[in-house]
């Protein structure tokens, strides 16, 4: 790789990239498939100096003043919706949400025509999220904007992945961990698996930066053929969480259900449920995850959840917003004529 741009990442740490928008050659940020490694931790790095900003008490920033981003979200949304929101206007862009309910989508438009109608307000960049795998990139090719993927169906969840790394590094660089990457790290994720954008995005991203990810899940809840991702299927809990590093809980999405796909939520909360004494078999400071929103008792325990010094669950919320400002971003320098990605 020709390096002739760096970026800072911490304390001191400059890594060097492929000058300017060879760092990140895509218009759109569709999902963490198309990425390569090091394009990732570009993303990473440049959020870092969103995470510094945020942290201070004018939390406002200049770098896209006179841009506008719509958050087109056809799918219902809080925490990624309000991220995105605080993250475009973090950054000095006029902010727009669209939501399905009110659109015209509810009377019959198309998806493409909704695109259309997108594209001719000129927007500067799209925030998508569709309950239809595919649907986003479907846009993207309709529009002249940049698109990002605020998840799609049960395909991915770039950004979701995006600041769950984030979040682990941030945490594991407080433990003395020098390493940005996760070689060596051994992570379990649990739960709807086979309906989880989260999961697969999750898996692409961990893998690609060196982690052994280990997937649980009951039986109707595994996707097939998991392992060509790179992961480990597990149907046991208990032989899944042996000495893991990390512990990522995931949600029963029973909006995505069709069917009886689990005996009951208690069943599944003393088959699938991390408990203190069930996290005990992981490594002795394992840190637990979940991208929220959790249901209490059922995948996890309040207990375990409000674990002080173990659980990061409110940190990936705050690296979300840093994620998001990163992206929107390095999406927008083509449009601002950044030198080098013009």
């Amino acid at each position: 790789m020709t390096s002739t741009q760096s970026s800072p990442a911490h304390a001191g740490l400059v890594r060097e990239y492929p000058a300017g928008s060879l760092a990140y050659p895509h218009r759109d940020l569709l999902g963490i498939g198309q990425m390569e490694r090091h394009e990732i931790l570009f993303l990473l790095d440049e959020a870092e100096q969103w995470v510094d900003l945020n942290r201070q008490k004018t939390k406002h920033s200049d770098a896209l003043a006179g841009l506008t981003i719509i958050n087109a979200f056809f799918e219902a949304s809080t925490r990624t919706l309000l991220s995105f929101e605080i993250a475009g206007k973090r950054l000095g862009a006029d902010v727009v949400n669209m939501h399905a309910a009110t659109s015209s989508v509810k009377k019959g438009e198309t998806l493409i025509d909704t695109a259309i109608t997108l594209n001719a307000m000129r927007a500067d960049a799209i925030v998508i999220r569709h309950g239809s795998s595919g649907a986003v990139e479907l846009i993207a090719d309709k529009v002249d904007c940049p698109v990002l993927n605020a998840g799609d169906g049960q395909h991915e969840h770039p950004t979701q992945a995006l600041l769950d790394a984030l979040a682990l590094r941030h945490a594991l660089r407080e433990r003395g961990h020098s390493a940005d990457d996760f070689t060596g790290l051994t992570v379990t994720i649990c739960g709807d698996i086979l309906h989880s954008r989260v999961a697969r995005s999750n898996i692409l991203c961990l893998t690609a930066l060196g982690a052994t990810v280990r997937l649980c899940a009951p039986p109707a809840l595994m996707p097939a053929q998991v392992d060509a991702m790179g992961a480990q299927p597990f149907s046991d809990f208990d032989a899944a969480l042996e000495g893991a590093d990390v512990v990522m809980m995931l949600r029963l999405q029973t909006e995505r259900m069709e069917g009886q796909f689990i005996p009951s939520a208690r069943e599944y909360h003393h088959l699938f449920g991390l408990t203190k004494e069930r996290l005990a078999r992981a490594a002795p400071d394992a840190l637990v995850m979940h991208p929220g929103p959790m249901n209490r008792g059922v995948e996890i325990d309040s207990e375990v959840a409000d674990m002080i010094g173990r659980s990061i669950i409110t940190r990936q919320v705050e690296m979300g917003v840093a994620i998001r400002m990163s992206a929107l971003d390095v999406l927008t320098r083509k449009t601002r004529q950044v030198e080098g990605w013009a």
